[in-house]
């Protein structure tokens, strides 16, 4: 009879809940969910479930019909898992309940939930969905995130010119739009152009005009930083809602993500959810989408879809309009004549010419002599010189190959054996040293190699030259014998 009872009243009760309206999953459709969502890695393999079947939250189950309702924090991650992997997961969701008669996915990012739950199911695995965290919690981990922003590098101290119009125009654009004018705002060129400072000045813009608004500005490698740890730490979750809780992402020179292909697969997802989200997005890197190195097709393509914008290598009269305006901020009296004579000599970057102006104001406080063209020249003789004679990546690897006694070949060749590596590392060192090259740029000249095999080569070398005096020896010879 209590059996007939508590039938009765179960019927009861449903009757009364409009049909497709839902109702908080019970303890045994959470139960089934949480069975098909550990089977799933190993149907599916833990690759595929990492990448798309982790985020799949439980959210409602609608008994009129007996659709189990799922969500995942992107559309396109919607429409990838219903396209690929939906009909294999109904079926073990109805192998395990005979109730689960349709499955439902519908877009809801990690920070929103349905129901306000404590089912005693850890929602940090996406399983069951998870009680949000507050906006003042989410707002103290991003500003732990980024970097900080250096107070110079504002719209007002950015010097503008033909080479850096359109990116100029371009992040203005971004600053003042009341919509969203392109996503993403993608800014790309050479060292020391002024990549950065732009990227600062977005930032510090948008957070003086709309202080309420989360930024996220930060550096690829302190995104890889992050990533790792979370990774490692057992707290993606809490990283995912971290970064998808932003308004505004800003990624300073993406191309160090190049070869890292886990760390693209979470960018790209998170790249997904904010577009989703109509959140900006802002990129920058030393090279237009089409041209980086090492990252996957797919991304390139999506950091293509807004504005891309280059800065050009800088011209003289924006040169020596830098200087004036450098001469400006610090006060300092200058003639026109050794403005005119840097902007001259020093072509390559913006940081260096910044820094040479710098140099000969604090040896003129420090001497007590005025700034004059004879002076400046004997205080800035070494930065002058090597802007007299640029090295390049072929005289070096001929430099490297006769002192080793090698073809010039090896320089580019795959052969790994040490008595070949060794010396090609050294080259590879001293054209991080002794150019501007970028290091995509020198692997290149390496025979196709990417930037984290430069990388790794200037780390194993200076690692070399602090263990080894022969290797501290010859590379020094090696760099007197290029700077002459």
């Amino acid at each position: 009879m209590k059996d007939l009872a508590a039938k009765g009243a179960m019927k009861k009760s449903m009757e009364t809940v409009l049909p497709g309206d839902p109702l908080e999953p019970t303890a045994e459709i959470k139960t089934s969910w949480e069975k098909v969502y550990q089977n799933m890695k190993i149907e599916f393999g833990e690759a595929v479930f990492r990448s798309w079947l982790k985020h799949l939250t439980l959210q409602a189950y609608y008994p009129q019909s007996g659709t189990l309702e799922v969500s995942a924090p992107t559309r396109f991650m919607r429409e990838w898992v219903e396209k690929h992997y939906a009909e294999q997961v109904l079926k073990m969701c109805t192998g395990l309940n005979e109730d689960i008669k349709e499955l439902k996915i519908v877009v809801v990012p990690t920070n929103v939930v349905k129901f306000d739950t404590d089912a005693g199911v850890d929602g940090s695995n996406g399983s069951v969905a998870a009680k949000p965290k507050a906006a003042a919690d989410i707002q103290a981990v991003i500003e732990e995130l980024s970097s900080p922003l250096d107070k110079r590098f504002t719209f007002e101290s950015f010097v503008v010119g033909k080479p850096n119009a359109l990116a100029h125009a371009a992040a203005r654009r971004v600053v003042e739009s009341p919509s969203i004018p392109f996503n993403p705002l993608f800014l790309y060129g050479g060292v020391g152009l002024g990549k950065t400072h732009l990227m600062q000045a977005i930032a510090s813009a948008i957070s003086e005009r709309e202080p309420e608004k989360k930024i996220l500005y930060l550096s690829a490698e302190k995104f890889m930083y992050h990533f790792v740890r979370s990774l490692r730490r057992d707290e993606m979750m809490a990283f995912k809602e971290q970064l998808r809780s932003v308004d505004v992402m800003m990624i300073d020179d993406i191309q160090f993500i190049g070869g890292k292909e886990t760390t693209q697969e979470e960018f790209f997802h998170t790249f997904n959810a904010l577009v989703d989200q109509n959140k900006q997005i802002i990129i920058s890197a030393d090279k237009s989408p089409s041209d980086l190195t090492g990252l996957e097709e797919r991304l390139r393509s999506r950091l293509s879809w807004g504005l891309v914008a280059d800065i050009h290598p800088t011209t003289y009269d924006l040169r020596l309009g830098i200087l004036q305006s450098k001469r400006e901020q610090l006060e300092i009296d200058v003639p026109e004549s050794v403005l005119e004579f840097l902007a001259l000599k020093i072509t390559s970057s913006i940081r260096e010419l910044e820094g040479a102006l710098n140099r000969i104001a604090a040896h003129a406080e420090v001497s007590g002599q005025p700034v004059m063209l004879e002076t400046t020249q004997e205080v800035l003789q070494d930065l002058l010189r090597a802007h007299d004679r640029r090295i390049t990546i072929d005289e070096i690897q001929r430099k490297v190959a006769e002192h080793y006694n090698l073809r010039i070949q090896d320089m580019h060749s795959v052969r790994r054996s040490r008595n070949v590596a060794r010396p090609r590392q050294i080259a590879m060192y001293l054209s991080k040293q002794l150019t501007p090259r970028s290091l995509p740029e020198i692997g290149r000249k390496f025979g196709g190699r990417d930037h984290t095999t430069v990388m790794h080569a200037v780390r194993k070398i200076e690692e070399l030259m602090g263990d080894d005096a022969q290797i501290a020896q010859d590379v020094d010879i090696i760099r007197r014998a290029l700077t002459g």
